[in-house]
């Protein structure tokens, strides 16, 4: 369980039902309590997609809580207050996001949404595959860095580099 000392990272794409949601759970998991993980869209689909759920229940990952919402609850005077807000599709990166409390540290992952692949089963799994591995690299950088040392604009360099990784 995380504690009160925790950072808390908010990740955002736009229907918040495959890569956030994979972000998340990966992030929590981790994280190993140093992290505080949440995902949120700007136009949710409503549910966790399936694919999605798949990679996570493979790698045993704890699912409590994933569920697709909205970005507002995060800009409630009420929410947790984020550290760091990551989006992770190219839609949510140039929407206007809402103000967030405490002005946490921005950056963009980029990722192709695996949901739009069409084909046949094994190549929509491959492009979850793609891109839970991606996160995964992407939130091991993360995790990795020297949070405690860095100064913001630092900081900002490097979740910048670590949106460029493969």
């Amino acid at each position: 369980m995380p504690d009160a000392n925790a950072y808390n990272v908010l990740f955002l794409c736009t229907g918040n039902h495959a890569r956030s949601i994979m972000a998340e759970a990966l992030l929590n998991a981790m994280g190993k309590g140093r992290f505080r993980a949440f995902s949120a869209g700007s136009l949710p689909k409503g549910l966790v997609h399936t694919l999605a759920l798949e990679l996570i229940d493979r790698d045993r990952l704890p699912k409590k809580g994933l569920r697709s919402k909205s970005w507002d609850e995060f800009a409630q005077p009420d929410a947790p207050r984020m550290d760091f807000v990551i989006t992770v599709c190219d839609n949510a990166a140039g929407e206007m996001c809402p103000v967030w409390p405490g002005q946490p540290m921005k950056g963009h992952w980029g990722i192709p949404d695996p949901a739009l692949v069409r084909g046949t089963d094994e190549e929509k799994r491959k492009a979850f595959s793609a891109a839970y591995t991606q996160l995964s690299n992407r939130i091991s950088l993360f995790i990795n860095l020297p949070l405690a040392r860095l100064d913001a604009l630092a900081l900002k360099k490097q979740l910048d580099e670590i949106g460029k990784t493969a």
